[in-house]
């Protein structure tokens, strides 16, 4: 067990950032496979919109849920290869996924799927931030940048690969899967080679916790931040679902058709990711944070009334809107919080955005 404090090294490590936010990328990329399927499993199996809800909220009671859990039992007994052994349980489930003919066989599929999810996002987290150098805001931009991209992916590639020719075809994602171990090997070689000289260093005396803040100013500035994330991904949680139903029953749209649409809309969250940093930094993050919640508002009220094309044009601002202030959102809780606090805080805010996408579930 590692008792020592965790610090980030003294040099920003680049390498096993770029490694991080690839990891992250393949792993939403296999996540989005999930909602990105759904009209498929609707059409063959003849799933109503209760089911797929309750498809989703196995899925992300697996994937917030578990995410503490996980985070309790890697902080007191640290695992260098944590993150190849979550990716085992998607890829598993993945393969589940593609021969599932039934409902409670996709409900085991989404699970074990959702666990890979809970693993990686608190771990990497915890990764990136020990490999930031101090530079946290830009650490945080490029695993999240590495996330929306590759969430954008999935569906995409399922109109491509798997659509046209079938729900077996989502095998695939399964050699997608060992990529991403493969990626992950130098990142544990990283961190195993921190938690040896961990275990090596003697910390007789704990440092006292230090707030930036008074307690209570910083309560309310944490709780602020919790609200507007809660709110935001709601919206975000809807699209990323249902969007996909929305264009066919309104447009008559085919499922392939569909979720190129969803694409698009995912590729303007990972613009928005990329461009809100140095726009934030430029400007200031409480400005870029307000302006991303109430920037998309307008966008929000017009998209019901449009048509198929202004709907693409729409969404495609909405998704850029909205997720351009989710790195100012981490950064700016890390500096209100002590230093022992911040990875927690990271994965309590992971654990609101997983809250938002259940409670959508539950409600269909």
């Amino acid at each position: 067990m590692v008792q020592n404090q965790e610090q980030p090294v003294g040099k920003i490590t680049f390498s096993i950032l770029i490694a991080l936010s690839l990891s992250h990328c393949l792993n939403d990329l296999l996540q989005s496979v999930l909602s990105a399927s759904y009209p498929l499993f609707k059409d063959d199996l003849g799933l109503s919109f209760a089911q797929i809800g309750l498809i989703t909220l196995v899925y992300q009671l697996s994937a917030s849920v578990f995410q503490p859990i996980t985070g309790i039992i890697f902080d007191k007994y640290p695992v260098a290869w944590s993150l190849p052994i979550g990716m085992s349980f998607t890829m598993i489930g993945l393969i589940n996924l593609a021969f599932s003919d039934n409902l409670y066989w996709i409900l085991l599929s989404v699970f074990l799927i959702g666990i890979g999810s809970s693993v990686l996002h608190p771990e990497a987290s915890r990764i990136t931030f020990l490999a930031s150098g101090g530079k946290r805001g830009l650490a945080q931009s490029l695993f999240q940048v590495g996330g929306n991209f590759g969430g954008s992916l999935g569906p995409l590639l399922v109109a491509l690969l798997v659509a046209p020719y079938g729900r077996q075809h989502l095998l695939i994602f399964a050699f997608v899967a060992l990529a991403a171990i493969a990626v992950m090997y130098p990142i544990c070689k990283w961190y195993k080679s921190y938690l040896n000289r961990m275990k090596a260093q003697t910390v007789s005396i704990r440092k006292p916790v230090h707030l930036p803040l008074p307690m209570d100013k910083t309560a309310i500035s944490i709780g602020i931040l919790l609200i507007l994330i809660f709110s935001k991904y709601i919206y975000m949680a809807s699209l990323t679902s249902y969007y996909t139903f929305y264009l066919i029953h309104k447009f008559n749209v085919t499922v392939q058709e569909s979720q190129l649409y969803l694409f698009i809309f995912l590729v303007a969250t990972a613009i928005g990711t990329l461009i809100g940093g140095p726009v934030g930094d430029r400007v200031g993050r409480k400005y870029v944070i307000w302006a991303s919640i109430l920037g998309a508002a307008p966008f929000s009220l017009l998209m019901p009334h449009a048509n198929l094309v202004w709907t693409i044009i729409l969404s495609f601002c909405v998704g850029l809107m909205l997720s351009s202030a989710f790195p100012r959102h981490i950064t700016l809780c890390t500096r209100v919080a002590s230093d022992q606090a911040r990875i927690n805080i990271r994965t309590v805010l992971w654990i609101c955005f997983r809250s938002c996408r259940r409670c959508i579930g539950c409600a269909w």
